[in-house]
């Protein structure tokens, strides 16, 4: 009776069975495997770019090969494929490697929840979305994205949308501190200052229902078709109209691509229980340095009597006030 898998099928190195002694010690190298980055992910089913050869940026329909675990497998993820990688209808190749990640987006669910998600890996670019009106602004859930950005190693970038309903002075006078970059935009004008943000870069944007994530997106992938959608007019919220992640390339670069984006679902909580302060600190070089003397176990926010950012003067103490405010959203409810 012929077996289910051949001595070179990935299948066959999974782990044995009780009482069973090992078939083999040695494993497979994966020298043949595909290159590809994950794009979206949906029940199980993950659609991958091949990224090299003849075949780049085709798409190919994979699954995560068993004796990969319970290793989670996100969009951004740099894999490698083994099988039928041909693309055609009714085809599943394997994802039998995950290469190591350079940054990963994590969020939890809430700020008690232990579990973190990790939302995005390998994006060098948080694009914050946050409309100036229908519906308001809501400064601490943009804070939170700023803290989850500087905790993940990644660039922060804030875009206003709706620039033609309110003025952005207001909000862009609280980020001013920081040093955070921004666009403005508003509806039906080009998006091309928001494209060169974007140029040579993964980005990930988020942002609330109803603040025009997916608008923007269509605007800089006129062939993504992302359903948009209206706000409640009762609840002053955005309806969520994106279910999934998804990974597009941005058109245009020398070989097509201009850098890449992420579209993720309207968020309506952003928790921080993973974030420690400490790492934070590292996000501010100017501010770091007045902590070398901090006391063991300064969390160098409101309230440390010896925290060396008490030190600050002039500018510098506006700036260590807005690094304060960031801390305490993590302990925020109100977003």
């Amino acid at each position: 009776m012929t077996g289910r898998y051949d001595e070179h099928d990935p299948e066959s190195y999974e782990r044995p069975r009780r009482r069973t002694r090992p078939r083999t010690k040695d494993r497979p190298t994966y020298d043949d495997a595909v290159p590809a980055v994950v794009v979206t992910v949906d029940r199980g089913r993950l659609t991958c770019l091949l990224s090299e050869g003849p075949d780049a940026g085709s798409k190919v329909l994979a699954m995560k090969a068993r004796p990969l675990g319970r290793k989670g497998v996100v969009v951004g993820d740099r894999v490698r494929l083994v099988g039928d990688v041909s693309g055609d209808d009714g085809t599943l190749a394997r994802i039998v490697v995950v290469d190591e990640r350079v940054t990963t987006l994590r969020r939890t669910a809430d700020d008690t929840d232990p579990v973190e998600r990790v939302i995005v890996a390998n994006a060098d670019q948080l694009v914050i979305v946050a409309a100036l009106a229908d519906p308001e602004p809501r400064p601490r859930l943009i804070d939170r994205a700023l803290v989850a950005a500087y905790d993940a190693g990644m660039d922060p970038l804030l875009c206003l949308t709706k620039s033609d309903l309110a003025d952005p002075a207001d909000l862009l006078a609280v980020y001013r501190p920081l040093g955070v970059p921004y666009v403005v935009t508003r509806r039906g004008a080009d998006v091309g200052e928001v494209r060169e943000r974007l140029a040579g870069r993964t980005s990930v944007l988020v942002g609330h229902s109803g603040v025009g994530k997916s608008t923007l997106v269509n605007a800089l992938v006129p062939d993504a078709m992302r359903s948009t959608g209206d706000v409640n007019a009762v609840t002053g919220r955005g309806r969520h109209t994106s279910t999934n992640a998804l990974m597009l390339p941005l058109p245009g670069g020398p070989d097509g691509n201009a850098g890449w984006i992420v579209d993720t679902p309207g968020i309506r909580s952003f928790g921080l229980a993973h974030v420690d302060p400490d790492r934070l600190i590292h996000a501010f070089g100017d501010l770091e340095e007045l902590t070398a003397d901090c006391p063991r176990g300064c969390t160098h926010g409101y309230g440390e009597p010896e925290c060396g950012l008490n030190e600050a003067t002039g500018d510098e103490a506006e700036r260590v006030e807005s690094f304060r405010r960031l801390l305490a959203s993590r302990d925020s409810t109100d977003y």
